[in-house]
């Protein structure tokens, strides 16, 4: 059975709240709930952890990707300046796809540069749940295990 590690950055535990005309009125509790149903119906296992801290994040990925298959990311508003972080998911060697639950390119100036896409295998943008659901239909469609 394949894992896939499922990693939410800054402000993601707000969803629901926060700002809910660009992200939405489902929680992130909600998110994973429905992501773990389909990961079921995949035979994928799922780690899901969510930090407003990068190094905890960056502390997670050096810990779990070595017995990962995968990653989907939502890196929040490091997407544009953690160059830490994106140096951690090229290290860790696992295969990544980036998600963010708003279209990043429709947005704000700042918003619509990710120095995390180029160590992604792919990015999904805009389509909120739906990108992280893409994502993992991706790894079921190219998993080996």
């Amino acid at each position: 059975m394949s894992k896939i590690l499922i990693v939410n950055g800054p402000n993601l535990n707000l969803l629901g709240t926060r700002e809910p005309h660009v992200y939405g009125t489902s929680t992130l509790d909600e998110l994973n709930k429905r992501l773990a149903e389909m990961a079921s119906e995949l035979k994928i296992e799922l780690e899901f952890f969510q930090s407003n801290h990068e190094g905890e994040l960056i502390d997670f990925l050096h810990r779990e990707a070595p017995d990962a298959d995968g990653l989907i990311i939502n890196p929040g508003a490091l997407t544009h300046y953690s160059y830490s972080l994106r140096d951690a998911i090229a290290a860790v060697g696992i295969e990544a796809v980036e998600v963010h639950m708003s279209n990043i390119y429709a947005r704000e100036e700042f918003r619509r540069k990710s120095v995390v896409a180029p160590v992604c295998q792919g990015s999904m943008a805009g389509f909120g749940f739906y990108g992280y659901a893409m994502a993992l239909s991706y790894f079921a469609d190219t998993s080996k295990g």
